[in-house]
């Protein structure tokens, strides 16, 4: 496929133009096209000019890599942000921790996050803008609510991939698991839960988001040892943080 270049160019300035092409640098090409073209370019030192042609081409990648992650992140609100209502008092949030948790240390640290309250109070749409926190800084990032999770194992166990989705998950920055607690966990599911968090621990980060407070958790799985394994890496209160979103519902008009 052969590249248009603009005719307002000089010869030797689509030479130029061509070879950026050619190297994959379409970014800096066209920075230094509108340069060429701009009349008042040299008002600009060599420094800005040079700056310009690279950061117009670190943008460009940097955007086609964030944007191919957040595709892979499969996120339920994609677009999710910390906005002004974080800080609203009929939320009742502890905002502070939620600023610190942007800053993504914890997912470097392997640390593991803990996101429980009532129904509709925000939970999905929090832990799916700390996942574009975590985007942003060029984090591998996967979203999945605990039931398709638990399927998407079964599914992999009958076509004899099972491992090779386990290995696939243990490698994810951060993993976002929604509506825990909402299935029942017999052992089959016990048992992939437990080989998930256990590929992941100490690791990788992982996000639990339940509408069932951390106490109530043991008795969803119908194995005990499992059980006793799973939360012991999941609550830990040294390795994992915790919020709690008990406010007004976000569903009600304000």
């Amino acid at each position: 496929m052969n590249t248009i270049i603009n005719p307002d160019l000089k010869p030797e300035e689509q030479v130029i133009s061509t070879r950026l092409r050619e190297m994959k640098m379409s970014g800096m090409a066209e920075a230094f096209e509108r340069q060429i073209l701009d009349p008042n370019a040299d008002l600009s030192s060599f420094m800005e000019r040079i700056s310009e042609l690279v950061n117009t081409e670190w943008q460009m990648r940097y955007d086609k890599k964030l944007n191919r992650l957040l595709r892979q992140a499969k996120l339920r609100y994609p677009q999710a942000d910390l906005d002004e209502s974080i800080y609203e008092a009929d939320r009742k949030l502890d905002h502070t921790s939620i600023e610190k948790l942007a800053a993504c240390k914890w997912i470097d640290e392997g640390r593991n996050l803990i996101i429980t309250g009532m129904t509709s109070s925000g939970k999905t749409y929090l832990s799916n803008a700390l996942c574009v926190s975590a985007l942003r800084k060029l984090k591998t990032v996967r979203y999945i609510k605990a039931s398709h999770l638990m399927l998407e194992l079964e599914q992999a166990r009958i076509r004899d991939t099972y491992m090779d989705q386990l290995t696939s998950l243990s490698k994810v920055d951060l993993l976002a698991i929604d509506d825990f607690g909402l299935m029942e966990l017999d052992i089959d599911k016990c048992r992939d839960l437990f080989e998930v968090i256990d590929g992941r621990d100490g690791r990788r980060s992982t996000i639990i988001i339940s509408q069932f407070p951390v106490k109530a958790w043991f008795d969803m799985f119908k194995d005990g040892t499992y059980a006793d394994a799973c939360l012991s890496r999941i609550t830990d209160r040294r390795h994992s943080y915790r919020i709690e979103m008990n406010g007004r519902s976000m569903r009600e008009p304000v």
